[in-house]
This record gives C-alpha cells, sequence and structure tokens, in this order.
C-alpha cells in the first residue's frame, strides 16, 4: 500500500497511527495538496488527503474514517472499532467529533493564512465562528471523556487515536488555545497517548 499524506495533517497521522498499531507495512509519500505542481487529483479526485493505493490493482479508497475502518479489518492485532453496534457507534461518534474540531480548525486557519485571498477578503467573524465549534467540540470531548483511561473505556480505539491527532494538531496549529488548562481529563489523556511508540514516531511537522 502507498498512503498520499501531509505531516501536519491530523487526518493523516490517524491513518498513520492506525497502521503503526495495527502492524502494516506502507509506503509514505509526502505530498503537498497546495502546492502549484501537485499531482493528488490524478490519485483523488477530491486533490484531498489521506489517499491510500493498492499498489498491485491500483485501486485508491480516501476519507480518513473510510480508510482506518478498513484497515482495521486488515489484521487482528489491536481491535481499534469494536464488532457490536452500540459500541462501534461510540467510538464513531467519537471519530466524528474529532474530525469535526479538526474540519473547523482547518477553515479557521485557511481563512486566516491562505494566500489565495487578500487581507481585506479575510473574515475574522467567520474565523471566531470556526474556532467556536472547535471550543465547543473539546469541551464536549472532555465531558464525555470523564475519568475514564481511554474514550471508550478501559482499552485504546479508533476513538483515542482521532482525539490524540486532534489534540495534537490544536497544539501545533493554534497554540494560543490552552486546551490543557482548560480541560486537564483530555490533557491526562493527549500525554498517555503520545507515549505510545505510534504516536511519538507521527508528531505533526
Amino acid at each position: 500500500m502507498k498512503l498520499f499524506g501531509s505531516t501536519t495533517s491530523p487526518y493523516v497521522r490517524k491513518v498513520r497511527v492506525v497502521m503503526a498499531e495495527k502492524k502494516l507495512e506502507y509506503q509514505f509519500e509526502p505530498t503537498d495538496v497546495w502546492a502549484a505542481d501537485t499531482d493528488i487529483a490524478a490519485t483523488n479526485p477530491l486533490g484531498k488527503v489521506p489517499t491510500l493505493q493498492f499498489l498491485k490493482s491500483g485501486d485508491v479508497i480516501y476519507d480518513s474514517r473510510v480508510i482506518a475502518e478498513y484497515l482495521d479489518t486488515l489484521s487482528p492485532v489491536g481491535k481499534l472499532v469494536p464488532a457490536s453496534s452500540r459500541d462501534r457507534l461510540d467510538v464513531k461518534v467519537w471519530e466524528a467529533l474529532a474530525d469535526g474540531v479538526c474540519d473547523a480548525g482547518a477553515l479557521a486557519r485557511l481563512e486566516a493564512v491562505w494566500n489565495g485571498r487578500s487581507e481585506a477578503e479575510r473574515s475574522q467573524a467567520w474565523i471566531n465562528r470556526q474556532l467556536a465549534k472547535v471550543q465547543a467540540g473539546v469541551a464536549e470531548m472532555d465531558r464525555r471523556l470523564g475519568d475514564q483511561p481511554h474514550c471508550c473505556g478501559v482499552h485504546l480505539t479508533l476513538a483515542d487515536i482521532a482525539v490524540g491527532c486532534t489534540l495534537g494538531w490544536l497544539s501545533f496549529r493554534f497554540p494560543q488555545i490552552d486546551w490543557r488548562a482548560e480541560h486537564p481529563n483530555l490533557a491526562q489523556l493527549q500525554d498517555k497517548l503520545e507515549q505510545r511508540p505510534s504516536f511519538a514516531e507521527t508528531m505533526p511537522g
């Protein structure tokens, strides 16, 4: 398998962490979708990463949620998505919440820094709206986590991976958001996750 992605993308990191936790081998193809000479559209018509290509067939799949769930089926090592409907739903809701925080954060960041707009064209009201979603999403993560050791009980799941990648990206891209001080339970979970080789080896940047 070949994974097209950026080392700063939380969605790509999620897939890379899953790959590591599942002990799957793959080639990593660094890809800047914003570069003028990018050819990512030849592999993914949406022009996004992560994109996973199967080298023998040439087939591709995209969207981190689709890729992560598929990868979990490839190896019995460290099952990340439960089979039972209720537990599975819980993990997928956590993942959607974490990805939603990243979505809002990415929209805020693009509005602030994308060079396709002049300073006069940027909307601070739009940035504030998206950052409010980030704050609300992180607060909901903290509420849902409570004092549990992991998002969905006592074992690592895809929920923890999604949350850990989101929080790591927030610290990387929005250091002014002091989510650790406001949400110590999340900070404790993040510290524990970042001790895992899968997280330590995929730090953004």
